[in-house]
């Protein structure tokens, strides 16, 4: 493999990976929890950091693209563990839920294994991306629904 198709194949990890941890931190807690109970053998988890509860400063910009300024706080809660094997998972989630940050770390440390990778794929990252495009769906029908077409009428002679 030459120096670019390592640089690809290296990309392509990192927005898998980062594709993975935005699906786990929007799962429900109950989606985790299901997706947890339903595994026929459970690694051996160890905590490295957490769960842990703080707040983080939200930046925003004027009209998308101007100046950043100082929007305000918000609790995010993170963990990190270790699995029996030696993966270490992490995660990060909006609010105070420490045993979902918990499980959502699981997850991702066992996405990183070969063995469970499309076991986590198939039993909460799919459900949960399927959730997510169909509310956004939703959201946008109901906007379309009120939805006004301006048009201008000219008067005049002609």
């Amino acid at each position: 493999m030459n120096s670019a198709q390592r640089h690809q194949a290296a990309a392509l990890e990192l927005r898998e990976r980062k594709r993975t941890i935005d699906l786990l931190a929007r799962a429900e807690h109950e989606e985790l929890d299901a997706a947890w109970s339903g595994l026929a053998s459970k690694p051996d988890v160890h905590p490295v950091r957490g769960p842990e509860t703080g707040l983080v400063m939200v930046r925003g910009r004027i009209g998308g693209g101007g100046s950043p300024f100082n929007l305000g706080e918000v609790t995010v809660t993170r963990a990190t563990v270790r699995l029996g094997s030696g993966t270490v998972g992490h995660s990060q989630a909006l609010g105070t839920d420490r045993e979902k940050a918990r499980l959502a770390a699981v997850f991702d440390a066992l996405w990183q294994e070969p063995a469970t990778k499309d076991l986590v794929e198939s039993t909460i990252l799919t459900p949960v991306a399927e959730r997510i495009t169909a509310g956004n769906r939703k959201k946008a029908e109901e906007t379309a629904a009120t939805r006004v077409d301006f048009f201008t009428m000219v008067r005049g002679e002609d």
